[in-house]
């Protein structure tokens, strides 16, 4: 069997979304996510112009060769561009090989570890009024974990915050939207929200929490001291991760559980985060991490040092990512949570798919392959359209991490 041809498309049902499509000369085919968030395009031209020339005539069943061969043929190695582009290979790959095998992906992995992975939902609001609300809304749906977002007194547009809209897409204007940002007004404010939520909730419903990578590791050790009254299943992305020594001063102060990694594209990204047990779950995903071969390594890694999964699951995850992302979910041996924000109508329409949602929990397609595909005709009536993520400025004007 050979690669005759590989189709790159972009395609917007309410946000941008790049697929790649492998064809082999025995009519089977295989789809993978390409998708980086505000920066699609720069992914389209990689795959294009770098990637699908090599690919053809290449034998799909090679993947661990193939991946070496885009990764270490590259020489510019690692970042966000090459590893989406590496990942949207390797995962159409995997989809063939398991339609060839005539078996889901997750059994060609080891097979099922549990009958589902348990998701976690995203509930916000601008008042703990409103997130009261948000996150029963939740647990009436059978959640038992959920995310928690709040608005801040005194700032407009804080991260999380879904603006009336029932999926919260922060990708919204093609030149990026500005946000203020106060770590003092944050700071004196999220405790009091998670203290409302136990005494609401109780002790058993499992509480989440993005810092979005806006603290300086001794805020992030303060915080996360604050928290540990209210038990939270994670505190994430507390810092931004380029100095993993900054984790270490954390884990000093506090005993919250720390996740981090959904920027990350590679193994040597967390290597020392995991080694050295700084932090509790790793949040990198199939699209932004070389695919199901390079997060399986990852995994494997993490489940030497007691740390889980608690892969990135937001709504610039395509279901062709979602899909194999269950399929790793449900095989490997230290699963921790899934992120699951879920996709709009259109979204799923273009992107028909056999995984689904219940009880709390994602449940596997048992179709050969991935269980998921692209209807093309579909997808060209929805081009694509310039987005961008925003940025953010302190209140006197200092650019600030988003």
């Amino acid at each position: 069997m050979k690669i005759t041809d590989a189709r790159v498309i972009v395609t917007c049902p309410g946000r941008n979304f790049v697929t790649l499509k492998i064809v082999t000369d025995s009519g089977i085919t295989g789809v993978g996510d390409a998708t980086v968030n505000g920066r699609e395009m720069a992914v389209v031209a990689y795959l294009r112009e770098h990637v699908v020339p090599l690919l053809i005539g290449r034998d799909p069943a090679r993947i661990e060769d193939t991946w070496q061969y885009l990764y270490k043929g590259a020489y510019w190695r690692r970042g966000p561009i090459t590893m989406a582009a590496i990942a949207a290979v390797d995962t159409a790959l995997w989809d063939i090989k398991g339609k060839v095998a005539g078996l889901p992906v997750y059994q060609l992995l080891g097979g099922r570890s549990r009958a589902g992975a348990t998701v976690y939902g995203h509930a916000c609001g601008e008042t703990i009024e409103e997130i009261l609300r948000e996150v029963a809304r939740f647990v009436d749906r059978g959640y038992r974990a959920v995310r928690v977002q709040s608005g801040i007194p005194g700032l407009h547009g804080v991260y999380g915050i879904s603006n009336n809209t029932p999926i919260y897409e922060p990708a919204d204007a093609a030149i990026p939207t500005e946000a203020a940002w106060s770590t003092e007004r944050y700071l004196a404010h999220i405790p009091s929200v998670f203290a409302k939520l136990r005494d609401e909730f109780g002790p058993s419903l499992r509480l989440l929490h993005d810092v979005h990578h806006r603290l300086t590791p001794i805020e992030a050790a303060r915080l996360g001291k604050e928290l540990e009254p209210y038990h939270l299943t994670w505190l994430e992305d507390p810092v931004p991760a380029e100095l993993q020594e900054g984790f270490r001063l954390i884990r000093q102060h506090t005993t919250t559980p720390i996740a981090v990694g959904e920027v990350f594209n590679t193994v040597w990204d967390c290597q020392q985060l995991i080694t050295e047990q700084l932090i509790d779950y790793i949040r990198a995903t199939v699209v932004h991490a070389g695919g199901i071969t390079h997060l399986k390594r990852i995994f494997d890694l993490a489940a030497l040092y007691h740390v889980r999964s608690g892969s990135h699951g937001a709504t610039d995850m395509s279901p062709v990512c979602m899909a194999a992302a269950v399929h790793l979910d449900v095989a490997i041996p230290n699963f921790g949570l899934q992120e699951w924000a879920g996709h709009s109508g259109e979204t799923d329409r273009v992107f028909p798919h056999g995984y689904r949602y219940d009880d709390g929990y994602l449940h596997v397609s048992e179709e050969p392959g991935l269980g998921v595909d692209i209807d093309e005709e579909l997808a060209a009536q929805y081009p694509y359209k310039p987005a961008a993520l925003p940025v953010n400025r302190l209140e006197d004007g200092s650019l600030h991490s988003w």
